[in-house]
């Protein structure tokens, strides 16, 4: 081995706490970056690859049969910025018979002759398409469970027409819920029902701005109102994208505090190594070494934890992904989704490159330095500095050990300055991982709707056989568990939720149509904008569907699917991420007209004053024994597995931070209380004790830990406002203000009082170390 790498192997054993602060702040960062570099990358690449190879629509777009004809239609292609067009195929709402296997919801039907190939190919996944009439095609993403030969009948049809299950298929843009030949569609409509599908790819599609440019394009030589739904596939992308990237901007924000804690640790480690090992270079010098060696030399020391730093972080990142991952494989013909090589090599190389760079610069100043002058310089620190900081301590009604440790960081400001940046991120973590926990906890509230008190769920579908007698009550009756509701002692305010299906124009599947009978304004719907339902006819609907349907509050939608179209008008936006947002509600009585099935209804009780929840339903089972329901107690339940892996990754990421931080004061507090090893022998000869020697050094942190934590406290907050926000947004929803302003007066002092907690962690194994040293040889000690 050279003499070069003698001194970097040396160093390294000598220095093993930095050695140990710079790899795990290495790791940490590297680990954040990966994890978020990949997701980045990987959350697209399926949905992208597939749009790619199946020449996806650009747009869908719904027409009204009754106000446009297909030769109208076909003269659309012909539209400026159109590149290509496929159609005008015909389309059906139909409702299937439901069975054990298969509900009974809507579904959209379109009659295409092949499966296509310049616009929107698509994929056979199993089977065949379609030869003749009697044989349908269906997509992946059905509410239908796709089974080879399963026979598919619709009783509400003339005729009731079968068809066989010839194939599974995917359209990336999701254009249809199945297929069959055009021949076939007449059956499957209605006389005055019905309509067309085009499919469009543009020249310039990569902005939402240029879809509705080239929207307005296609339409504007066809009769106003002909299009009645339209659907871009941008929407359809964001949607794919929507699990991995709802923790790109989370991840972004601790790969950013990894990385700057990554500079900063490594700069003061150096520097603080390059200001305690001045006689140390001066020798190297002495016997040989060039500048440029000397600075290598440092430079190398931190290389080499910072390597093994790095491949522990990429290990780390790789496990990390794992579980959000998991959710992508198989989707759009992807087996497998693994983490791209090159996200590897770019975060290696930048951190790498950063840890070098930084080391260098520190480093610089060892390579400068004169021999005679290094060798002439001894360890102990300025006397000079910090005596106001002393002679005012000294004025104050403390113990002497305290007044002693609080004046230290006047002594070495450089230090303390660095000491309390790592504290200053640390509790800037702390802080963002308690307020994402609690916006976390706001949104699965939203969720849950769980302001009542006792809830009584729906039936489970019966799908059998119906033979009722003359008396015998359906099961879960909704009028008769609503009756025994009303009669039970302790009852307050009640309302119900019938839950049906039906399809918008323009969106394949269904949407969640709730039907509420009771004023539902109590149960836990959190407003964005507009306000809650107070008459038939209105309807409050979640962000998600604003931005698929492309509508805003005040506009009005038409709910297919049913016994007769329904029409509402939206008039407030409500938080609620369940079903991918695809919801709609509405009163009871919107959907009179249109006759549908309730039969998922669900109750939601909120009991009177004084009145104790379990005891009232326990007596409310009684009553609802012979309905074959049971009532429930209400409240949140754990949460989605989403959830628990954001928070999880927070917490491990914060410990991250929190232990670099710590580590950060345990290695300016070591190199301390090392200089002042014979200063310390004096104090001991002139009688302090132990404890008071831990409460000196463990007190030169104090102000540190307490001015670092006052300032990471609002700057912890800022950035849960940043990210937070941008987190609902890669999901498709605004959040309203009661989910991003989490923190409280009372509840941020304790936050604040974070940074002190981590400097005295931080600060213990040295103090320990300084109460043990014997007093003698403190004494020898130069």
């Amino acid at each position: 081995m050279s003499a070069l790498g003698k001194v970097v192997r040396s160093g390294v054993g000598r220095r093993r706490v930095q050695t140990l602060v710079i790899g795990l702040a290495t790791m940490m960062a590297v680990a954040a970056s990966v994890l978020g570099g990949s997701l980045l990358v990987v959350s697209g690449a399926p949905f992208d690859d597939a749009f790619a190879k199946q020449q996806g629509a650009h747009l869908s777009v719904q027409f009204d049969a009754g106000e446009v004809s297909a030769g109208q239609l076909s003269k659309s292609k012909d539209a400026e910025g159109v590149s290509s067009a496929a159609g005008p195929f015909r389309t059906a709402t139909v409702t299937p018979r439901p069975d054990s296997a298969n509900p009974g919801w809507p579904m959209t039907v379109v009659g295409r002759g092949d499966p296509g190939r310049d616009v929107d190919e698509v994929a056979l996944l199993d089977g065949r398409w379609p030869t003749h009439s009697g044989e349908i095609v269906l997509s992946a993403d059905s509410s239908l469970i796709p089974t080879m030969g399963m026979k598919i009948t619709f009783p509400s049809l003339s005729g009731g027409p079968t068809l066989t299950v010839v194939g599974v298929a995917r359209s990336v843009t999701q254009t249809a819920d199945a297929w069959v030949v055009p021949a076939q569609m007449p059956a499957l409509t209605t006389t005055g029902s019905g309509g067309y599908q085009m499919l469009y790819r543009f020249t310039a599609a990569g902005t939402a701005a240029q879809i509705t440019a080239g929207g307005r394009a296609v339409t504007e030589s066809l009769p106003p109102g002909a299009a009645v739904g339209e659907q871009s596939w941008l929407t359809v992308k964001k949607t794919a994208e929507r699990d991995t990237g709802l923790y790109v901007p989370f991840l972004t924000a601790f790969g950013a505090l990894g990385l700057v804690m990554s500079v900063l640790v490594v700069g003061n480690v150096v520097a603080s190594a390059v200001g305690t090992g001045t006689r140390r270079i001066g020798v190297l010098k002495a016997i040989g070494f060039t500048p440029a060696q000397v600075v290598r030399a440092y430079v190398g020391q931190a290389l080499i934890p910072a390597a093994v730093g790095t491949a522990l972080g990429i290990l780390a990142g790789h496990l990390l992904a794992v579980p959000v991952l998991a959710e992508t494989q198989e989707v759009y013909g992807t087996s497998s989704v693994a983490i791209a090589p090159w996200v590897d090599l770019a975060v290696i190389a930048g951190v790498l490159g950063l840890v070098a760079a930084t080391a260098w610069a520190s480093a610089w100043r060892a390579g400068r330095l004169r021999t005679v002058d290094a060798l002439a310089v001894g360890r102990t620190a300025s006397a000079g500095r910090g005596r106001w900081a002393a002679r005012l301590a000294g004025r104050l009604p403390l113990p002497q050990p305290v007044a002693l440790g609080l004046t230290r960081p006047f002594a070495r400001p450089a230090r303390a300055l660095a000491m309390g940046t790592a504290i200053l991120f640390g509790a800037i973590a702390v802080t963002f991982t308690v307020g994402m926990s609690a916006s976390l906890g706001e949104v699965m509230k939203a969720k849950a709707h769980a302001a009542a008190d006792v809830v009584v769920p729906p039936p489970l579908p019966d799908f059998g056989p119906q033979a009722p007698g003359p008396d015998k009550q359906p099961k879960g009756d909704p009028a008769a568990v609503a009756a025994s509701i009303e009669a039970a002692a302790g009852t307050g305010k009640y309302y119900s939720a019938a839950t049906v299906r039906a399809t918008v124009s323009g969106l394949t599947g269904t949407v969640d149509v709730i039907a509420f009978t009771g004023d539902a304004s109590w149960g836990g719907y959190t407003m964005v904008s507009g306000r809650w339902l107070d008459k038939p006819g209105e309807a409050v609907v979640p962000t998600p569907f604003l931005a698929a349907t492309g509508t805003r509050v005040g506009d009005t939608v038409t709910l297919n699917g049913l016994a007769a179209p329904v029409t509402v008008r939206i008039v407030g936006e409500v938080l609620d991420p369940r079903n991918d947002g695809m919801q709609v509600f509405t009163d009871a009585s919107t959907l009179t007209a249109a006759h549908p099935e309730l039969t998922e209804t669900s109750h939601h009780i909120a009991v009177t004053s004084g009145t104790g929840v379990l005891d009232y339903v326990d007596a409310l089972n009684k009553d609802l024994a012979p309905l074959g329901i049971t009532a429930r107690a209400g409240g949140l339940d754990a949460g989605g597995d989403m959830v628990v892996t954001l928070n999880a990754l927070s917490m491990i990421l914060t410990l991250m931070i929190v232990a670099v931080a710590a580590l950060g004061v345990l290695n300016g507090v070591l190199l301390d209380t090392r200089e002042r090893v014979r200063e310390l022998g004096v104090h001991k000869a002139l009688g302090m004790t132990p404890r008071q020697t831990i409460a000196m050094v463990v007190t030169s942190v104090v102000v540190t830990g307490l001015v670092a934590g006052t300032l990471g406290m609002p700057l912890g907050v800022a950035l849960h406002g940043w990210v937070i926000p941008a987190m609902g947004d890669s999901v498709g929803l605004r959040l309203p203000g009661s989910v991003i302003a989490v923190y409280h007066g009372v509840e941020l002092l304790p936050l604040a009082l974070g940074g002190l907690l981590i400097a005295v962690l931080g600060a213990l194994l040295p103090a320990g170390w300084a109460a043990r040293a014997r007093t003698a040889t403190a004494l020898r000690t130069e």
